[in-house]
């Protein structure tokens, strides 16, 4: 396959599956020490793989990545995933007008933004694919998410509208939407009592992997998927359609 330049928001299944299938990778973290030990174990496998320290959250942040991306890939991108999340587990009543402004411009705010800054960038490819995670909780009610929630359904809300308003473009913008994955989000909630509850509401008993949505991401951007845009896929063993 030709090769694919892209700017990816987060996750090693994500940036390690679309390694496997011949792209070169940006990344970024607000975390310097682990985005340098990510980087390090990808360039011992000599991955094609470069990062950015960047907090999603902050505007000028965002800006200053998106011009360093152009500069690498010399103005042009196939790929942007926006896989950026912070969770607020609390009663809607308990939500403090920090915890909105965090929730919305990190998960909403930052999707929404880097869409735009990458939309000349997608455009200038010819053939340019936008996938973003939203979750599940932005379909069905789950206890203590209220913010979160309303997050994710505007971020599925989005990917429709870019879909329709980018397709003369030649870009095509999807979504997925995770249930229960074992990623470092949830790790501090998730005991095996909990997971074991959890479970009981899937149909496939159990939660899901990383490697499971960052299959399907790196799907949505392949020829394979030229026809489909606009779509919110649920990643989640069935949990949206159990009852």
């Amino acid at each position: 396959m030709n090769l694919i330049y892209s700017m990816l928001v987060s996750s090693h299944a994500i940036v390690e599956e679309l390694v496997m299938l011949g792209a070169t990778v940006h990344t970024c973290c607000r975390n310097e020490l682990e985005l340098n030990k990510c980087l390090q174990v990808w360039k011992d496998e000599n991955y094609p793989v470069t990062g950015s320290v960047c907090d999603v959250s902050s505007r000028a942040e965002r800006v200053k990545l998106m011009e360093y991306v152009s500069s690498i890939f010399q103005g042009k991108l196939n790929i942007l995933i926006n896989n950026a999340g912070t969770l607020c587990l609390k009663p809607a009543i308990e939500c403090t007008s920090e915890d909105y402004k965090l929730i919305m411009s990190t998960n909403f705010e930052s999707a929404f933004h880097l869409s735009q800054l990458a939309h000349p960038l997608l455009k200038a490819s010819g053939r340019g694919n936008i996938v973003h995670i939203s979750s599940i909780t932005g379909h069905i009610s789950v206890p203590n998410t209220s913010i979160y929630g309303a997050s994710k359904g505007a971020m599925n809300q989005l990917t429709k509208n870019l879909a329709c308003e980018w397709a003369k473009d030649g870009i095509r913008t999807n979504c997925i939407a995770p249930g229960g994955i074992r990623t470092p989000l949830i790790l501090p909630y998730l005991t095996d009592d909990v997971e074991a509850r959890a479970s009981m509401g899937i149909p496939l008993q159990r939660i899901g992997e990383p490697n499971e949505v960052a299959s399907l991401a790196a799907f949505l951007c392949l020829p394979a998927a030229s026809y489909i845009t606009g779509q919110v896929i649920c990643a989640d063993g069935g949990k949206t359609i159990s009852g």
